[in-house]
């Protein structure tokens, strides 16, 4: 452990709105989340409520799965490990408190950091007398657990669910994953390709399962695929690689923030370990600095290995912001947030266009003409025509994407692949270009500047979903540059589709055969 945490950061442990009295009578209770690194809790000195003193021999901890111990246990004889992640429940043996706002004090000690103090301030809820899903402490994905939840809802709704009951995996599994859980929705998987795919990191044919309930749309990409195979598959290359967290730094003046931003620049070789000191993974690339108002927004960019790495960066960066908090010489920060909506995390923005976040990568190909006229219908000529029509449509529309569909496509597939699907918002962002080549034949180049896959982590180790990245090859150490690589080769066999259907006017009639379900 490198860095100290900062009053302001040690405030972020408490859980907010976790405050409440327990049933019966039985005391008080609030949580502390571990949102720095994995320590040994060593001492619980005190809790004060309010203007009351509450000693370790009136404090449970309760970590959940029945692994409750007083507080008393603590000391010299013993300590609790405490991973990050790790919620720890204080039970208080002390009288209920009024509805309202109550102030907090919790003191004690860890390994990495001595004696710590979180100082906050949170209210006790008036109860309202609503109906609440089921849950069970301790092991809540047990099947009693579920089985109440699904007949909570068929109790609530008046009806009943046959298929939402469904699954052939251990519930346990889902931790960390789907809370409250309660059934699947199945979602059909359809096969395209095989995708010949000439990149760095992926070299072959691929298999393509798509994840959709839209018509025509594994149809389409396959006979895009199709097309490109003939004129010798599609080149890919990861020309980018950074994940962001951006915290903002407020200041009483634009000046203050200045030199804080300068400060900051020349101080990157201190702030760098104490930030890659939270992950085996995780490496500081550069912080980028923008200035606006009396703000200074800090753009940490991060290369996370196989996982998407939204949460590791942002561990990371908490550790990096802590030290910044407690060396910086110059004038008072006033406030702090770990982010600023400057990351634009899970929206599309312009400067992830600019600047990557995730897989910056790029697919290309060559399309033969006589392919082109005797697969699709088109020529060279055509399409490349239509992308210049459409180039002012996406301008003047302010789209973030000049092509025909990357999200339906990067859909499909993180859908069926077990990545964070709102990351679609990023990923669909494409920079779509065409020419006619000398040869008279059509040259396709797409770059997606902020596709966030991953091949470890999240949804990825969950069971159908890391079968279909069985099925791609993607699963093992170092496989999430050629899973970029093959989403980008798709994005571009639907472009070429889609583009054809269209100019062909093939589209509707295509429609209307394949994709409607009356």
């Amino acid at each position: 452990m490198v860095f100290t945490p900062s009053p302001m950061l040690l405030k972020l442990l408490y859980t907010r709105g976790s405050l409440h009295n327990q049933p019966d009578g039985a005391g008080v209770a609030f949580s502390i989340k571990n949102r720095l690194d994995t320590v040994r809790l060593m001492k619980v000195e005190q809790v004060r409520l309010d203007d009351t003193v509450v000693p370790a021999a009136n404090i449970r901890l309760d970590l959940g799965g029945g692994d409750i111990r007083p507080a008393t246990d603590l000391g010299a004889d013993g300590s609790l490990n405490l991973p990050v992640g790790q919620v720890l429940t204080f039970s208080l043996a002390t009288p209920p408190l009024a509805a309202g706002m109550h102030r907090l004090r919790v003191q004690f000690s860890t390994d990495a950091f001595g004696e710590l103090s979180v100082e906050v301030e949170d209210a006790i809820a008036s109860q309202d007398g609503r109906v609440r899903i089921p849950r069970v402490e301790g092991d809540d994905y047990a099947a009693a657990a579920i089985q109440a939840r699904q007949q909570f809802a068929e109790d609530f709704t008046g009806q009943k669910y046959k298929h939402l009951k469904q699954y052939s995996f251990d519930p346990h599994d889902l931790q960390g994953n789907c809370e409250s859980f309660v059934g699947v929705a199945q979602v059909p998987v359809g096969l395209a390709g095989p995708l010949l795919v000439n990149g760095e990191h992926a070299q072959g044919e691929f298999l393509i399962p798509l994840a959709t309930t839209e018509g025509t749309l594994v149809a389409s990409y396959n006979r895009g695929m199709q097309a490109l195979n003939l004129c010798g598959g599609v080149k890919c290359t990861v020309i980018g690689d950074a994940m962001q967290r951006a915290p903002v730094f407020v200041f009483d003046d634009a000046r203050g923030a200045r030199d804080f931003g300068r400060w900051v620049a020349e101080s990157l070789p201190q702030i760098r370990p104490e930030a890659e000191s939270t992950s085996r993974i995780a490496k500081l690339q550069y912080i980028d600095t923008y200035l606006s108002n009396k703000f200074a927004y800090l753009r940490f960019n991060f290369s996370t290995g196989d996982a998407a790495g939204q949460n590791m960066v942002g561990r990371a960066t908490f550790a990096a912001c802590s030290w910044i908090l407690e060396h910086y010489p110059g004038a008072p920060i006033r406030h702090f947030y770990l982010e600023s909506n400057f990351a634009t995390d899970k929206k599309a923005s312009q400067i992830n266009v600019m600047r990557t976040r995730g897989k910056r990568v790029v697919a290309e190909a060559t399309v033969k003409r006589d392919i082109l006229q005797q697969r699709l219908r088109v020529t060279p000529e055509q399409l490349a025509y239509h992308g210049q029509v459409s180039n002012v449509g996406a301008f003047l529309s302010g789209a973030n994407n000049n092509g025909a569909h990357s999200a339906n496509g990067i859909t499909a597939l993180f859908i069926a692949t077990g990545q964070d699907v709102a990351n679609v918002s990023e990923s669909s962002a494409g920079v779509l270009y065409s020419e006619v080549t000398p040869e008279g034949d059509l040259y396709l180049n797409i770059t997606i500047p902020s596709l966030i896959v991953a091949t470890y982590g999240g949804g990825t180790g969950l069971a159908t979903q890391n079968e279909c990245l069985r099925m791609l090859g993607c699963v093992g150490q170092g496989t999430v540059n050629k899973f970029a690589e093959i989403v980008a080769g798709v994005v571009l066999a639907g472009e070429l589709s889609l583009g054809a259907a269209i100019s062909s006017s093939d589209w509707v009639s295509s429609h209307e055969q394949y994709g409607r379900n009356r």
